[in-house]
């Protein structure tokens, strides 16, 4: 059974040859990777944990004042099944909080990304919410030094492309499953949207990767390690020399599907002007150029959310 590797990132100092060679290769294999050794505090993962269970657990009133009709969930609350993954006939098990990145109102970006909101029954969210967003964020930048290093590519390349990403921190809770039988699973096989996505401390399996051969691999991550897989953005940008893999949250087999989920993922997203032409070093007589139309990441991320229902 092939399993995603989980490689230390502090080899990137120590080993980055080998490094890079590494996770070049379980990118171009799963479009996934754990990684470890990432220096982000337990306080803060666990801190942030709870600050989010406490939100969840308030009454669906109070939670609703936080959603903000026609912004496509872009900050504050989305109730239970709005979102759905593409071409599903159901609509996910889940609610969610978005934390976006805090730009001065002056910013170019500010017309398409909103302030956030933070809730005052939670006064620590704000606190720990953002934390996780900084920290996430930098450790992506990271992720992606070494992807540059991979396809030739210098290795601050993707700095001042992601530098006013429109990423996401994304608050996640799945509730418990009562009903037996029930069509939806937490979360329908889908592939993310922007560039790399980072996965920090699911509390229950339940996440299951597509592998080539068409068979989907549980991932379960030990000790700190987070799982960063490739979106979509990505894999257009490099011609699909990292490749956005299919997953999907299913209902557990087992009592845990009695017990609520909660995930936290961060989607990195480049700047919003970012044009995502295949990059001439992932285009190749074996791989030919696979898109012609230029497009914005911006404009990009508009169409995918309304493929999701989210706008």
């Amino acid at each position: 059974m092939k399993n995603v590797p989980t490689l230390d990132i502090r080899r990137y100092d120590s080993d980055r040859d080998a490094f890079v060679a590494e996770l070049g290769a379980a990118y171009r294999e799963f479009g996934f990777c754990c990684i470890s050794g990432h220096s982000i505090p337990r306080e803060l993962i666990d801190g942030s944990y709870d600050v989010f269970q406490r939100f969840f657990a308030l009454p669906a009133e109070t939670k609703m004042r936080y959603h903000v009709p026609g912004s496509g969930g872009a900050r504050g609350y989305t109730p239970f099944k709005v979102e759905t993954a593409k071409d599903s006939k159901f609509a996910d098990l889940k609610e969610f909080w978005h934390i976006g990145r805090e730009l001065p109102r002056d910013s170019k970006f500010a017309d398409v990304m909103a302030p956030n909101l933070w809730p005052a029954e939670v006064p620590e969210f704000h606190r720990y919410g953002y934390g996780l967003y900084k920290a996430l964020d930098q450790l992506g930048t990271r992720v992606l030094r070494a992807l540059a290093l991979h396809i030739d590519l210098p290795e601050h390349y993707f700095e001042d492309k992601t530098d006013q990403g429109n990423s996401i921190l994304r608050p996640i809770h799945y509730p418990p499953i009562a009903e037996e039988n029930i069509p939806n699973v937490r979360a329908g096989a889908h592939e993310d949207i922007n560039f790399i996505t980072l996965l920090v401390g699911a509390s229950a399996e339940g996440l299951e990767v597509l592998t080539r051969e068409g068979e989907w691999l549980p991932i379960t991550t030990e000790g700190d390690a987070i799982v960063v897989n490739i979106g979509d953005m990505l894999q257009r940008l490099t011609n699909h020399v990292y490749p956005s893999t299919t997953h999907r949250v299913v209902n557990p087999q087992n009592a845990n599907a009695r017990k609520p989920r909660y995930s936290v993922p961060f989607f990195l997203h480049p700047n919003p002007d970012v044009v995502l032409d295949p990059l001439p070093q992932c285009v190749t007589p074996d791989n030919p150029k696979r898109y012609d139309t230029p497009i914005t990441s911006h404009e990009y991320l508009q169409q995918r959310l309304r493929e999701i229902k989210l706008i």
